[in-house]
């Protein structure tokens, strides 16, 4: 995001860096009474300090859990569009990708189960989930995390559960935790950071949260057999301070957040014809639909880069689905993202070269 972190977030490092010792830093209990307190205030979810797993990011964890629970040539399921650190834990690897697409009804994006079962009973080992989900911005509801997880039991499907985007969801919306709704037999890993919710991601702390101990020991032990620890004395206060006293700043956030999501859409059903945003219900990204255009991928990158002069991601690198797609990031001042909607308009209405 291009805001400046929560006040509390900016005076903990302050503090911590005017202690001139930088040396190896153990996690205090405050850090873990922090998760434990965060999760139970704002999204009902009571867990245990046992429970809980320092990790050095969500994405060096999506790694860490595909070797630890597929063997080389093993599938692992992904649901395209997602965001394409999915797909490299995978091929990355050497496991095997198994794609459950998604599908696009005219408002939201929705799981399609049936395919997901074939997908589950072709062998595969794990699900790597994202919900709230990075870059189509739906917000899973309870229902669709209940049949999801009774297909992934009855094929013994281990679900990690990557939910960092948990704590951005618009008024009017709820995240579920999908651990929340296991049974005893689920087989459940959650990934929660606070790097996006309060914009740290550059301090590159996360947890982990399993209630089994087999699955928490399994990818803890890829960790340590690569000698990698999450322990910083920066990323280590700046969690605790996000987490203890970011609240009213991340509520803040999300009104602003939701005005200008509001404003995008308005904008380019009146004034960018051939780009239909897809509502987002959390998140701050904003999936746009470029297909009536008419331009291949190659050409909507070079228009928007070019000619509009406006930075987003080309749907195609979030995989099957993304082609004739673009994801704008909303976290920026208003006027910066009217202004680029204002450039994408003039490049639209700019007589093309002969």
């Amino acid at each position: 995001m291009d805001f400046a972190a929560p006040p509390a977030v900016t005076a903990a490092l302050a503090a911590r860096a005017a202690h001139p010792v930088y040396g190896y830093t153990l996690y205090p209990d405050s850090a873990y009474e922090a998760v434990i307190d965060w999760m139970q205030q704002r999204h009902g979810w009571r867990i245990e300090r046992e429970w809980i797993v320092m990790c050095p990011g969500v994405v060096p964890t999506l790694y860490a859990a595909v070797q630890a629970f597929a063997a080389t040539g093993e599938g692992i399921i992904v649901q395209p569009p997602v965001y394409f650190p999915f797909f490299s834990a995978v091929t990355d690897t050497g496991r095997r990708l198994i794609e459950n697409p998604l599908k696009l009804d005219d408002v939201h994006y929705r799981f399609d189960f049936d395919h997901f079962e074939q997908c589950a009973a072709n062998g595969a080992k794990l699900l790597l989930l994202c919900s709230p989900h990075n870059p189509v911005g739906r917000v899973w509801q309870r229902d669709e995390l209940v049949q999801l997880l009774a297909i992934a039991r009855r094929y013994d499907v281990v679900v990690l559960s990557d939910e960092i985007h948990a704590d951005l969801v618009y008024s009017g919306q709820s995240h579920t935790p999908l651990a929340t709704l296991a049974e005893a037999t689920d087989r459940v890993i959650t990934a929660v950071a606070p790097s996006k919710t309060f914009n740290i991601p550059g301090l590159g702390l996360s947890c982990l949260i399993a209630p089994e101990p087999e699955l928490r020991h399994a990818v803890q032990q890829v960790f340590n057999s690569l000698h990698v620890s999450a322990s910083n004395p920066f990323s280590l206060v700046a969690f605790e301070a996000a987490y203890h006293s970011g609240a009213p700043w991340l509520d803040a956030l999300m009104g602003y957040l939701k005005t200008t999501h509001d404003d995008v859409v308005a904008y380019c059903a009146e004034h960018l014809s051939g780009i239909r945003p897809i509502p987002a219900q959390g998140t701050y990204l904003l999936w746009l639909d470029c297909r009536e255009l008419g331009m291949t991928d190659a050409q909507l990158r070079t228009f928007f880069v070019q000619q509009a002069q406006v930075g987003m991601n080309p749907g195609q690198v979030f995989g099957q689905g993304g082609s004739g797609f673009m994801r704008l990031n909303l976290a920026s001042p208003r006027h910066v993202i009217m202004a680029a909607l204002g450039r994408i308009r003039d490049a639209l209405n700019r007589p093309a070269k002969s």
